[in-house]
């Protein structure tokens, strides 16, 4: 997802006051009502977390803790010193028997887009056309002087249009400013007709390969799909430095307030990547990244001959590479083997032919990066699978090649992602959002394979979850629920929609903790509070391995630890 914002910001804007970050010391949270996930994903429960002098777990207790006793011995060696007490703890808090979880781990999110959707005009919340154009006009009287607007958020399905919005209704809400306003899946723009000039855009342009132009009588009419979308962006004003600044920190705040300790970041451009090492050397990174270089020249030009090390005490690393092979389901850009039941003639957009996508993922496979491909459609998705069982005989090892969304699979084809290792990296809130949508798009009797959860389990398929913020909010407790219901917010559909494919509490904490970390090979480092791992953890206020689904979405974060420290505190 792209985002572009003209520099408007001022010094003041940027004295962010950052939660404390007091030096590593051993302690142990005592009193608490311990939920974490075993090596092997089995629940288990304990009463106190021992944390080490390197902010790491070193044990899980039973019970209350209790001071090591000491007693002096009677005797010693001729000319031996007494031996030395047990060294004391520097903290212990007593949690009063709240409930603590793993930090969870969002595993596909967008943690720059997050940010600049927080700092730019946002449209996720209107539910009409009229109701967007009154916002984006109240945008424009609020932020004067501006030579572009630039937002995100637009939803044509929630605003119940049944088409793409135009130009010239966009026209009607700003006509003399250039106005770039991305979909909410990133995977469409919405240009005015000031933006379309300043684009050089015109009857005669031709959609890139993998894109597409929204026509009316003969002329763009105002929506650029997928690759169209370049047309447009190639003369956005990009985010200044110090815009990417404020928007990390934004993003930061909103992730630990919802209790996400580590995130896998999906298209990391040169500049993102800047903005998180500026972060980092001065103090400020907290959530864990674990980043996918957006395409070739990214990976090559951030991380060189091989993934990097982590850096910043297991805070960020580069390890992989985020490929888009189709579009969105919303925007009729997922590549679908036959054509969609609401518009006939057409099948999605292919982003890349066969070859240069097997070319693409042997160059980062042959240096050691991981590979991971956005694919909606069945069609994308068998692709996918075809180019990995390929490549599997040149590439052995631990590869972990992931689709990323893996929504809309052929039956016959999710018996692949485990024969082949595919790790299935998938999004439980984007099923409440889109089931409607998708029934329209394709009729439930395509539907069998779409949001296979539980086929994913049953073929023992590495499931991670993740939420695609800003597609969807970074809460991670409506995706728990969702993933045990298939039901959104209202409860609909009733029973859930394809309930067959719901996963139990166990199998959704997992997929938020351990599988999203062993997704971005980070399971040796965090996830599940194994002993030896960093302590990135949550103190929440109620017990959500008990809770009905419908209170976990209503969860609230007390506090969010992070290798052994407390950088977030709730009203703080």
């Amino acid at each position: 997802m792209k985002i572009y914002v003209t520099s408007a910001l001022t010094g003041a804007a940027m004295a962010l006051a950052l939660c404390p970050l007091p030096a590593l010391a051993a302690g142990v949270i005592d009193n608490v009502n311990g939920i974490a996930l075993d090596a092997n994903g089995a629940i288990v429960h304990f009463g106190a977390l021992l944390i080490d002098d390197d902010g790491k777990v070193e044990k899980l207790i039973q019970g209350r803790y209790k001071e090591p006793e000491y007693k002096r011995p009677k005797k010693r060696k001729k000319g031996e010193p007494w031996p030395e007490p047990p060294k004391g703890l520097a903290f212990k808090l007593d949690a009063g028997g709240k409930t603590l979880i793993p930090g969870l781990i969002d595993a596909h999110g967008h943690v720059m887009g997050m940010g600049l959707s927080l700092i730019t005009l946002d449209l996720s919340d209107t539910r009409s056309l009229a109701q967007a154009q009154e916002k984006i006009r109240a945008y424009v009287a609020a932020n004067p002087g501006r030579k572009w607007i630039i937002g995100t958020g637009w939803n044509q399905e929630q605003w119940g249009l049944g088409r793409f919005p135009t130009a010239a209704e966009l026209d009607a809400a700003v006509g003399d400013i250039p106005v770039w306003l991305e979909r909410i899946d990133g995977h469409a723009g919405w240009a005015n007709s000031a933006a379309i000039r300043a684009a050089g855009v015109t009857a005669a342009t031709k959609a890139p390969a993998g894109g597409r132009i929204e026509m009316a009588s003969g002329k763009p009419a105002g929506v650029f799909v997928d690759k169209a979308m370049d047309l447009v962006q190639k003369v956005v004003p990009p985010p200044a430095p110090k815009d990417r600044d404020l928007a990390l920190e934004k993003a930061q705040r909103a992730l630990l307030s919802m209790g996400i300790t580590g995130i896998a970041d999906m298209g990391t451009s040169i500049e993102d990547w800047q903005a998180f090492r500026r972060s980092a050397d001065r103090g400020a990174l907290r959530v864990r990244i674990m980043s996918y270089a957006a395409g070739l020249d990214n990976m090559v030009l951030i991380a060189g001959p091989e993934p990097t090390p982590w850096l910043y005490d297991d805070h960020l690393r580069m390890g992989g590479i985020k490929l888009l092979l189709d579009g969105a389901l919303g925007s009729r850009g997922a590549w679908l083997k036959a054509d969609y039941a609401d518009a006939p003639g057409q099948r999605g957009l292919n982003m890349i032919p066969g070859t240069p996508l097997r070319n693409i993922m042997s160059r980062a496979a042959m240096d050691n990066f991981q590979v991971a491909v956005h694919a909606i459609g069945d069609a994308a998705n068998g692709e996918i699978l075809d180019a990995v069982e390929e490549l599997g005989d040149t590439y052995k090892g631990d590869r972990r090649w992931r689709i990323e969304h893996a929504q809309i699979v052929d039956p016959a084809d999710l018996p692949r992602f485990g024969r082949l290792g595919v790790v299935a990296s998938m999004q439980p809130v984007h099923l409440a959002s889109d089931w409607r949508m998708a029934m329209a798009r394709m009729g439930e009797a395509r539907l069998q394979g779409a949001y296979a959860w539980k086929a994913m389990l049953d073929n023992r398929v590495p499931l991670a979850f993740g939420s695609d913020v800003p597609v969807e909010s970074a809460n991670p407790f409506p995706g728990i629920a969702v993933a045990m219901t298939r039901q959104d917010a209202q409860g609909e559909p009733v029973g859930g929609w394809m309930p067959q494919q719901r996963v139990s509490f166990q199998a959704a904490l997992d997929g938020f903790t351990r599988q999203a970390a062993y997704a971005g090979f980070a399971e040796k480092k965090f996830g599940s509070l194994i002993p030896g791992q960093r302590a990135d953890f949550l103190l929440i206020d109620r017990d959500i391995s008990s809770a009905q689904p419908a209170d976990i979405r209503a969860t609230q974060v007390l506090e969010t630890w992070i290798g052994g420290k407390r950088v977030y505190v709730k009203g703080q």
